[in-house]
């Protein structure tokens, strides 16, 4: 009888540090799963195949793509498309005019102008002009002007003059928006919007959710972590306080 009231053989007590430590492996297995789901669904990696995008990104760099519609696109993005003219293979480039743009090349300075607006390009290799080959063209509707930021070794619009569409690319053909490099590790950084098309109409687009993305994932793994070390740190410091407890009956009795 006195055995059962006890409780020897019962359940172990709940602490209010187990309570909160169990909390938050549960907050934290959802925020960190839910992280990686939401990343995976909205964004997808890319490798980039050759160097016509540096230095914004280098030949082999790993990107996170936003998957978004070609008719969110804005002047400055760095896109993700495929056109069968170009090859129907993934591409990257930096969207430079849209439909009705008349985009032309180059001032006396070099600089690239749009719709009569010079663009000073900060993603440029230092140096470099905005085009070896002089053109002007107006870019179809529901089309893109796309440029390698590496321009002496890009093949992009400006080796499509010719063709019918002028070089432009569908808007249709764009699969994402590229938010960030991801690999290797010392490239890792967001990719931009360039301030200088802001002024145009349309203004620039607006980054991803890959911030929000990246710390629900990092304050979910925190808390788990946390949270599992709890039970070993609560463990250790209750056996502690019984040894002192043992060895100070121990003295007691020995004194007695």
């Amino acid at each position: 009888m006195s055995g059962a009231q006890g409780g020897g053989g019962g359940k172990p007590r709940r602490t209010p540090g187990s309570v909160l430590s169990g909390l938050a492996v549960a907050v934290g297995c959802v925020l960190f799963l839910g992280g990686f789901v939401w990343g995976a669904v909205l964004y997808k990696p890319y490798t980039v195949p050759t160097d016509s995008m540096a230095p914004t990104i280098g030949k082999g760099a790993r990107v996170l793509a936003e998957r978004v519609d070609g008719g969110d696109v804005r002047r400055g993005d760095v896109v993700v498309f495929r056109d069968q003219v170009w090859g129907d293979l993934p591409m990257v480039k930096r969207v430079i005019g849209v439909g009705g743009d008349r985009v032309e090349c180059c001032d006396k300075q070099g600089r690239l102008r749009v719709n009569g607006k010079v663009l000073e390009e900060p993603y440029l290799r230092s140096g470099e002009q905005a085009s070896s080959s002089v053109f002007s063209t107006t870019v179809p509707k529901n089309r893109l002007f796309l440029m390698g930021d590496h321009r002496s070794d890009s093949l992009d619009s400006r080796v499509h003059l010719t063709d019918e569409a002028g070089g432009a690319v569908e808007r249709g053909a764009v699969d994402a928006r590229v938010d960030a490099t991801a690999w290797p590790l010392g490239s890792w950084g967001t990719v931009g919007r360039p301030d200088v098309f802001k002024a145009l109409p349309g203004g620039i687009s607006q980054p991803g959710p890959l911030g929000p993305i990246m710390i629900a994932v990092i304050v979910g793994a925190v808390l788990i972590l946390a949270g599992a070390a709890h039970g070993p740190i609560a463990r250790r410091r209750s056996g502690g306080g019984a040894r002192r407890d043992q060895a100070a009956k121990g003295k007691v009795a020995a004194s007695g």
